[in-house]
């Protein structure tokens, strides 16, 4: 019984030391975004990259140049940060032909074709979704 006890103790010491692990905290990239519908699902544009550029967290994509990138929402640029947009980059191979959807700088990036104005601005905060 006493080993039990003893055992339990150190246990609980340990899980004290070394609390469960939680998530990183990644700084929010904007506030809004610009869409051009509410659920920002409609492609706004199309975009050539103009140099590579390597994804720093999952939030990002890594983009190729010469690659082709489906705009569906521009977030709004907030003080000091960069101006991202958001998109889907599709591989030449098979299996990438659902594409990558994140973000990448727009500096990188020109504009081939517009589809549609993004004139929608909506907070870029989480959704609650309700059950019906």
């Amino acid at each position: 019984m006493t080993q039990h006890i003893c055992l339990a103790i150190a246990l609980l010491c340990l899980g004290l030391m070394y609390p469960p692990v939680t998530g990183i905290f990644m700084d929010k990239l904007a506030s809004k975004k610009l869409c051009a519908d509410d659920d920002c699902v409609y492609t706004i544009s199309l975009a050539r990259a103009e140099e590579d550029y390597n994804a720093p967290d999952c939030r990002f994509i890594n983009i190729k140049k010469g690659q082709l990138i489906y705009v569906y929402s521009k977030l709004v640029k907030e003080k000091e940060s960069g101006e991202f947009w958001a998109g889907s980059v599709y591989g030449e191979e098979y299996e990438d032909h659902m594409g990558t959807v994140g973000y990448f700088p727009s500096s990188l990036v020109s504009e081939q074709h517009v589809y549609q104005e993004a004139n929608k601005t909506v907070p870029t905060t989480v959704r609650n979704l309700q059950k019906p």
